[in-house]
């Protein structure tokens, strides 16, 4: 397996950095316009879609940021109205918006740090239970929810890929593919190991259980980015599709599952009603997967450098989420807790996002200084 980049017109890294600088990222965003404009430009398609996506994407921060310097206008001037007529609802309503506007930023601030070459794109989770049967496909279906409720909330679109059902509920594995700006940027740091502590709802004596599920995130390949595959290395699989679906899907071999034999890296599709539909989605769930171990390899050779690898792959244990004898979710990575866990299973993710992907980009940015 090899991987390419194609050349283009600009990078993802040349629209904004780590942060984002407010006078190079104007000059850039009227470079970027001034090159859109060259009649010549569309001679070069892979170029041209290229340097519409960086000038969108900075377009899209740049305006974000001047609204927000509108909306605190306004907000301040409505405060300040509001205090001079001794007006106290109207007053609690402008700490409503400033509050808002607080979180807003905050966000628009961490979003500032997904400058990874692929954080842009859209992902695929998989979602796969653990050791532990019923209790750990339930534990799975769960999660199912939390991803698919976090991706609405933020008004991401959400494609079920492949489910295959436990045995007496929840589900053994699902793989969502998640489509929304920075979908895989936010993402990227729920990979790893969940952990669930509660009393059992399977169990008639009432004991509490641990149940464990992986999750595994990793960006959908987009045209900038070729991956090429030795056909000869993957080994091809037909099954009859399980779960809800058509009589067709249901009654035919068309899921498709194929394995890289080289790393032993396996993806399934059976959301398409034909074995072609599905086997194209496999190949480009199979490029994606190959393509994110390379990122990960490029991650932990920086954090190597200073001797800081954290453990965020597959197989290692990143949370923790108790209901009994006391209602905690934790992150053992950040350290980050809270006792609202009815509002992380919710979907109420994105604090628990942002202290990964903080401490992320700082490990790297540390190592790649050293």
């Amino acid at each position: 397996m090899s991987k390419r980049r194609r050349p283009t017109s600009s990078s993802r890294s040349d629209c904004s950095g780590g942060v984002f600088d407010w006078e190079p990222a104007l000059r850039r965003l009227d470079e970027l316009d001034a090159r859109a404009e060259d009649p010549t430009l569309w001679d070069r398609p892979a170029d041209a879609q290229a340097l519409m996506r960086d000038r969108n994407r900075l377009a899209a921060q740049v305006e974000a940021v001047r609204s927000l310097e509108r909306d605190l206008k306004d907000a301040v001037d409505f405060a300040e109205l509001a205090d001079a007529e001794s007006d106290e609802a109207s007053l609690e309503d402008a700490r409503a918006q400033l509050a808002g506007l607080k979180r807003t930023a905050a966000r628009a601030e961490l979003e500032a740090l997904l400058s990874g070459e692929a954080d842009g794109n859209d992902a695929y989770l998989e979602i796969n239970s653990g050791a532990g049967g019923t209790e750990s496909c339930d534990w799975a279906g769960m999660l199912l929810r939390m991803y698919t409720r976090w991706a609405g909330a933020h008004g991401m679109s959400v494609d079920l890929i492949e489910e295959t059902d436990g045995d007496q509920a929840g589900i053994k594995s699902a793989t969502l593919e998640i489509k929304g700006p920075n979908a895989y940027g936010w993402l990227k740091t729920e990979a790893g190991v969940h952990r669930l502590v509660r009393i059992s709802p399977f169990d008639s004596s009432a004991r509490r259980h641990t149940s464990f599920a992986s999750v595994w995130v990793y960006p959908v390949v987009d045209d900038t980015i070729e991956i090429e595959i030795n056909p000869a290395d993957v080994r091809t699989d037909t099954y009859r599709a399980s779960g809800s679906g058509g009589q067709h899907i249901n009654k035919t071999d068309s899921a498709v599952r194929l394995t890289h034999i080289p790393t032993g890296v396996a993806v399934a599709c059976q959301a398409g009603r034909s074995q072609h539909q599905n086997r194209e989605e496999a190949w480009k769930m199979l490029r994606a997967r190959l393509y994110e171990i390379e990122l990960q390899k490029r991650e932990a050779e920086a954090q190597a450098l200073q001797d800081q690898k954290t453990d965020i792959g597959w197989g290692h244990q990143i949370r923790s989420y108790v209901l009994q004898p006391y209602q905690m979710v934790k992150d053992l990575r950040t350290e980050l807790e809270t006792s609202d866990s009815q509002g992380v299973l919710d979907g109420d993710l994105d604090a628990f996002m942002g202290a990964s992907l903080a401490q992320r980009v700082g490990v790297t940015r540390d190592a790649t200084a050293g």
